[in-house]
């Protein structure tokens, strides 16, 4: 007999029929289940529901549904009375999953199936399955986070695009050329950070929903790269401050060309930001993270900046992580890691050899299956 059940009524198996028929131990499961028999007695009461709802399942073994499982709804009505399981419709077989309140005020996730052994015959069994709101909180938290993040962050260049133009309307006449223009340039920087926070918010939307497409094309990424830097030379960055290494030759690489260079921005953006001396990007062939394969390419970014205190590495890849100095949205490397793994890539984090932040992303060749 597993632990937390027991055998009452003449019912030979406190599971019967169950989780017992299958050789599983019910205290395995990873959400609470509570079983009543054809009395409303509780026969099964494992240790998941125990942990649950606080109740020792010793305690609620033998008791009645109702008292082991004292529910109420989020009105204070209590559960039990309002859906009758025993003496309800004869044609209902289930509750779906709902919020409903223990004693105490504390939340849980509760479904119920009603086990008759005929279509409209008497209640056989009840079984009740209870779920931690936990998980669901932290997934609300996170979306809230989000949501006020973006509505800082929108705040900031809508409050500067709007003030710029009720100005410019306004005042047109008194401001020179240059004036204008540096208002105007204002605006355009303005409106391409709205449309970076916009694209951000659609990549997260398709990562976490398993939706993020990849069109593959062929990608010189030693090119990609020195794009990058050549970026940020004419931004008035010292060409010295990076060091592009590739070793020859590399694989032929096939993956989506505007995908990769958001990765490659983020990370060269988060070098220059956060870290300092030399960027120092290396290009390798490397074996393929995927199976099947033998080639892949490896880029690897790192500064000699103090780098990522070692309790931060494994929060890196996650919603809103920044590092010390602060700005951002925090969503980059989250989108990095998507992009990555959309590819059947790797990412990972550490630390460089001078000391400052290693990233380090491995792509598959991923050659379209016409041309293998």
């Amino acid at each position: 007999m597993s632990v937390g059940t027991r055998s009452t009524q003449g019912v030979p198996e406190a599971c019967a029929g169950g989780p017992a028929e299958l050789g599983l131990d019910p205290d395995q499961l990873p959400d609470g289940l509570v079983v009543a028999d054809a009395q409303g007695r509780v026969i099964c009461f494992n240790a998941a529901a125990a942990r649950i709802t606080a109740l020792p399942a010793e305690e609620a073994l033998g008791q009645r549904l109702e008292k082991a499982l004292p529910l109420e709804d989020l009105e204070g009505r209590r559960w039990w009375q309002l859906t009758d399981p025993y003496g309800g419709l004869a044609i209902r077989r289930r509750q779906p999953e709902r919020n409903l309140l223990l004693p105490g005020g504390r939340e849980v996730l509760v479904a119920a199936q009603y086990v008759r052994t005929e279509p409209t015959g008497p209640v056989h069994r009840v079984v009740v399955t209870l779920r931690d709101t936990e998980a669901r909180r932290r997934t609300e938290r996170s979306h809230a986070e989000l949501i006020a993040t973006v509505a800082h962050e929108l705040r900031s260049p809508l409050t500067s695009v709007k003030g710029f133009t009720a100005t410019l309307l306004a005042k047109w006449e008194r401001f020179t050329d240059d004036q204008k223009r540096l208002m105007l340039e204002t605006v355009d920087a303005d409106a391409d950070r709205v449309t970076r926070l916009i694209a951000e918010l659609l990549d997260i939307s398709r990562i976490d929903s398993g939706r993020l497409e990849v069109r593959r094309q062929p990608v010189d990424i030693g090119a990609a790269v020195g794009r990058h830097i050549q970026a940020y030379v004419a931004a008035g960055l010292a060409a010295d401050r990076f060091l592009l290494r590739l070793e020859q030759p590399l694989p032929a690489l096939w993956a989506d060309p505007d995908k990769i260079d958001q990765v490659l921005s983020n990370l060269l953006e988060n070098a220059v930001r956060h870290g300092e001396g030399t960027v120092t990007i290396d290009i390798t062939p490397t074996a393929s993270p995927r199976e099947g394969e033998d080639t892949g390419t490896s880029v690897t970014v790192s500064d000699e900046g103090p780098g990522i205190p070692e309790e931060s590495m494994n929060r890196v890849f996650t919603r809103f992580w920044r590092g010390s100095k602060r700005g951002g949205t925090g969503l980059g490397l989250y989108i990095v890691k998507g992009i990555v793994e959309a590819h059947g890539g790797t990412i990972t984090v550490g630390r460089g050899p001078q000391g400052g932040a290693e990233f380090r992303f491995t792509l598959p060749v991923s050659a379209p299956a016409y041309l293998s």
